[in-house]
């Protein structure tokens, strides 16, 4: 029974570790670092189209207005104005224009720069997602290196256990498994030099002449704890 309980204490350590692998905790802080900087880089890719656009807007005014300072230039440096007074009109006009271009341009640099400063946040976002995305791809091939591995030793350990359980009358192996299932995991528990190593409980003297005078055969039980108690030649018998 020890050789069992030392079998099942190894793979329930296995399943342990298999759920806990440090390996694991590495992939799920990646991924949720690449989850949050993806939905920075997303907020990011919408600002930089919406600026994109206002660039646009912004460029097409200052040319709109442009185009009509040129016309009306064009009209003066011809001389087709000849009255005075619409010369003067058209002069001041132009100098208006030139102040338009001049507030326009302004606002022009402003989303330019704008824009360049987002443009810069989305290439350094993108280009953390590509450094994380081969860090997440690296630490996944080592959590299925690590996972293998365990399993591999799980299985091993589930089939030396099965044949060693096939040997067992099943009877005890059914008193064994709901032990088990109510002791943490421990149903045989070794007697050595007068304790139970299941619970530390130290037989007496009388309890000690019990155990050593029950047949080779019966299935014993500590009194404290209720595992299966298995005596062996260090139980101080």
């Amino acid at each position: 029974m020890l050789d069992l309980q030392a079998l099942d204490t190894s793979g329930d350590n296995l399943r342990n570790r298999l759920a806990r692998l440090p390996e694991a905790q590495v992939v799920a802080d990646l991924l949720q670092q690449h989850k949050a900087i993806q939905g920075e880089v997303r907020d990011l890719r919408v600002q930089v189209t919406d600026v994109t656009d206002e660039q646009s807007r912004a460029d097409a005014d200052v040319e709109q207005v442009k185009s009509r300072q040129q016309r009306d230039q064009s009209m003066v440096d011809s001389g087709a104005i000849s009255d005075p007074k619409a010369l003067e009109r058209m002069l001041g006009e132009l100098e208006s224009l030139a102040k338009r271009i001049s507030d326009l341009e302004d606002v022009e640099l402003e989303v330019m720069e704008r824009l360049e400063q987002l443009q810069g946040s989305l290439d350094a976002g993108e280009a953390q997602l590509v450094v994380l995305e081969g860090q997440i791809d690296q630490a996944k091939a080592a959590l299925a290196t690590q996972q293998a591995e365990l399993k591999t030793e799980f299985t091993q350990v589930q089939g030396e256990r099965a044949q060693l359980a096939s040997a067992i009358p099943e009877d005890l192996m059914a008193l064994y498994e709901r032990i088990r299932e109510h002791k943490g995991g421990v149903a045989a528990a070794a007697l050595r030099r007068k304790e139970c190593l299941g619970c530390g409980l130290v037989l007496n003297t009388a309890e000690l002449a019990m155990v050593a005078s029950a047949p080779a055969d019966d299935v014993l039980r500590c009194e404290e704890c209720s595992r299966i108690l298995v005596r062996t030649s260090e139980s101080g018998l």
